[in-house]
């Protein structure tokens, strides 16, 4: 196996690999050329990786990618984590190594909230295509036309924002070019914290601080919480607040709504609504169970509401003078921040959400030094949080915190051990009986819950 197909294949293992690009052409037998991601492997089979027709192959497939290829490298979002140019540097090829003729237009899809497509910048790897529908079990997009002619693009030429896309972002988590990236809000932001009229917040998500250290080179996993909170307190923003003390809102609300539930009759199973991609999912797919959907705002719209209506009043300050900014793992959440109904106090309960890629690029931006940033804490009340409001970053870990909540308040007991080991993992469905009080609460989670095709039990 050459090093150039792990590269490009190890993120959609045994989902993508289709002998597009070329690049992980090796010779078999004496010389026969093939694509090392879809040729099996046979007893005797002789495997070449590294000659010199195949660095020549690779370099002139390069090339031929790069003829149709907008080559804007200097104002691309992706430039320096782009893979077509980390293996144009190890290859070889110059920026005016390639074969001139037509090219793709730049045509930019900016109908969706969370994300914009370019074309020009796409080498049809069909990545996104293969995510869509094979993992996320979705599949809005795919390729139109055929040869030279060949874009990625949605059924009819409608625009990603037009289709029943549920904002996940996993296309732009797998794209090896800067043909997709999300919507930034960067220079909305920075223009708010210079304001001085605007008392800017930031939240951001339990997930963050595990994901951030990645953009810094921190091993994976790496919790980053205290340099974080360092950073964006240098970034200019006025408090540096914690979606875990919101988290802690919700599964007290999520937790009674369940319970108010079964004790009048309410629709049942109850499903959270923490996810705006889920509750966008259920909404397109499965618009028969909305009924089901807790009506608890999420975690990112319940702290905008308390800090536009609590917190401004607590603190003296105007709902409309406060900018909120989330810091959010997933870009359903620049979608969610527009959605119908989310302004509790007559004014967005968030204006701007944030991935963790664009605050990275802020604090770069900023020249900010983050490895070397002392730790600090977030400030308070607004960043307080319980271990429940924690394990929301965790898969399961919403239906143990609310299954906490639901157990000590129809027992009126303190519960002597927390943990609900049966709804924690990875597995794709996992489900689970309490015996609590005098009634037996069921619960089911799913991990990528989207992708469960198993109708829930009543019950």
């Amino acid at each position: 196996m050459p090093r150039l197909r792990y590269r490009l294949y190890a993120f959609l293992k045994d989902t993508n690999e289709i002998a597009a690009c070329r690049l992980c052409t090796v010779e078999i037998n004496g010389g026969r050329l093939a694509a090392s991601c879809v040729y099996p492997i046979n007893p005797g089979l002789e495997v070449k990786t590294n000659t010199p027709s195949l660095r020549e192959y690779r370099k002139k497939t390069l090339q031929l990618i790069l003829s149709n290829h907008d080559r804007s490298c200097l104002s691309c979002v992706r430039s320096g984590s782009c893979e077509l140019q980390t293996l144009c540097k190890e290859m070889g090829v110059d920026a005016d190594d390639y074969f001139d003729g037509d090219k793709t237009p730049s045509i930019l899809d900016e109908s969706a909230a969370h994300m914009v497509r370019d074309n020009s910048k796409c080498i049809l790897c069909r990545r996104c295509t293969a995510v869509c529908e094979k993992v996320q079990g979705i599949g809005v997009i795919g390729p139109n036309d055929r040869g030279f002619a060949t874009f990625i693009g949605s059924a009819f030429d409608m625009g990603l924002g037009e289709t029943s896309c549920v904002s996940c972002g996993q296309c732009i988590a797998v794209c090896p070019t800067g043909a997709l990236y999300e919507k930034s809000s960067i220079e909305e932001v920075a223009a708010a914290i210079a304001d001085p009229a605007k008392h800017v917040i930031v939240q951001t998500a339990p997930s963050v601080r595990a994901a951030l250290g990645e953009e810094f080179d921190y091993p994976i996993g790496t919790n980053v919480e205290g340099k974080m909170a360092a950073a964006l307190r240098r970034l200019g923003f006025d408090k540096i607040f914690d979606t875990n003390f919101s988290a802690d809102l919700t599964i007290m609300e999520e937790a009674h709504e369940f319970i108010e539930r079964v004790q009048h009759g309410g629709v049942l199973p109850m499903i959270t609504s923490c996810s705006p991609g889920w509750v966008k999912y259920c909404e397109h797919y499965f618009p028969d169970m909305t009924e089901n959907l807790s009506s608890c705002k999420s975690p990112q719209q319940m702290f905008g509401a308390i800090a536009k209506s609590y917190y401004a009043e607590k603190m003296g300050i105007k709902p409309e003078d406060i900018v909120s900014v989330s810091i959010m793992p997933c870009t359903a959440k620049k979608f969610e921040i527009g959605r119908d109904d989310q302004d509790a106090n007559g004014v967005a309960d968030v204006d701007y959400s944030l991935t963790t890629r664009e605050l990275a690029r802020m604090i770069k931006q900023a020249g900010i030094r983050f490895n070397n940033l002392p730790d600090e804490e977030f400030d308070a009340p607004l960043g307080i949080y319980s271990g429940a409001g924690v394990i929301f970053g965790a898969t399961g870990g919403v239906m143990e915190a609310a299954l906490r909540t639901a157990v000590e308040t129809l027992t009126g007991e303190e519960l002597k051990k927390l943990d609900f080991t049966d709804v924690r993992g990875t597995e794709g469905i996992k489900e689970a009986t309490y015996h609590v009080g005098d009634m037996d609460v069921k619960s089911c989670c799913c991990f990528r819950s989207w992708q469960c095709k198993r109708p829930f039990k009543q019950g």
